[in-house]
């Protein structure tokens, strides 16, 4: 059964991309006594497992810290805070959402123009970051400062909600592939292991590349999020993967064709175990694995995806139904990995 309680700690905490101190400090206090580790320059945390015996081939597992959010980029005259995205977000979801600023966690909420101020096409048209702010209350340039500051982290409010068999929460992307990696690392493991929480995923996989770089694995597992569009109106073929559907394979997207016998592995494991398992149904997005695979001689790399709805917004939807495939399937292809089975 996924530990809930751990889950919830782990998304509600506040770490966007360059900002994971929060996230990191809570992975520590529950893998401290069951590992080694290290913090790297970049911010990774390097986690080595031993286990019952040494492993056959280097296996790494990977998931990254950092979430979306913005960052505090000028403070008008009157106040306002001026912002810019860090890392991919919706900004028709945005506008009237609640959001923390900076250390002191000052609360604030995203307004653009009044609809009843807008002319023409300007009442359809997606706002730009440029026309949005974040208002605080503040009444002035100084009132302001006095408790924000320039590059703050900004941070969306949520809450952690279970709709019986989904969970509705910011930041599972990918909160949920770090408490998988915790869930393994304070398992008993049958060859040792090492695992990487990295930071900086969502502005272009910069920790993953460092991680991956020290560690020299010979094969990856990248333990991620990825989009489910099974929303009305949306044809069954442009739905991605479905929520519900277990664990979400994928074969390639933007930065990585995926290791074919891998692939085929996880099929085969998933369908002797019992395990729900579906193949990501579009070429799209990308994760740590695009940095991973190309480090040193090259990593035969694998992604293990949970489906969600809504990626990248303020609140998103998973199935725990899915959280345990994906931890389930994760578990049983680092036995294989690790056991020396696919050495050439």
């Amino acid at each position: 059964m996924i530990d809930i309680a751990l889950l919830k700690k782990l998304c509600l905490a506040d770490g966007i991309s360059g900002d994971e101190g929060k996230v990191r400090d809570i992975i520590i206090e529950e893998i401290k006594d069951f590992a080694e580790y290290h913090t790297d320059n970049l911010g990774n945390l390097i986690v080595h497992k031993k286990g019952k015996a040494r492993a056959k081939s280097r296996l790494m597992l990977s998931a990254h810290m950092d979430e979306v959010g913005l960052m505090v980029t000028d403070v008008t005259s009157n106040g306002y805070l001026k912002f810019d995205e860090v890392g991919g977000i919706d900004r028709r979801v945005i506008v009237g959402r609640q959001v923390t600023v900076g250390e002191n966690k000052i609360r604030g909420v995203i307004g653009v123009k009044p609809i009843h101020l807008c002319k023409g096409d300007d009442s359809k048209n997606i706002s730009e970051y440029s026309d949005m702010y974040i208002d605080i209350g503040a009444d002035s340039l100084e009132e302001a400062l006095a408790v924000v500051n320039y590059g703050d982290s900004v941070h969306f409010v949520s809450e952690f909600i279970e709709n019986g068999n989904t969970v509705n929460v910011k930041a599972i992307d990918d909160r949920f592939g770090c408490y998988v990696l915790i869930e393994l690392i304070k398992s008993e493991l049958e060859y040792d292991m090492d695992f990487a929480f990295v930071v900086q995923e969502e502005v272009g996989l910069r920790g993953s590349k460092t991680a991956a770089y020290t560690l020299d694995p010979e094969f990856a597992l990248v333990i991620e999020t990825t989009t489910s569009a099974e929303i009305p109106e949306i044809d069954a073929h442009k739905q991605v993967c479905t929520i519900g559907g277990g664990a979400v394979i994928s074969v390639m997207d933007r930065r990585t064709i995926y290791d074919k016998e891998l692939v085929n592995l996880a099929f085969d494991i998933a369908g002797k175990n019992g395990i729900n398992a579906q193949y990501k149904r579009a070429v799209a997005g990308g994760n740590d694995a695009g940095a991973i695979h190309q480090s040193r001689g090259g990593v035969r790399t694998l992604a293990i995806s949970l489906a969600c709805r809504y990626l990248h917004a303020p609140s998103t939807v998973a199935s725990k139904a899915d959280c345990e495939s994906v931890l389930a399937l994760t578990r049983e292809m680092c036995k294989v990995i690790a056991s020396g089975a696919l050495r050439q």
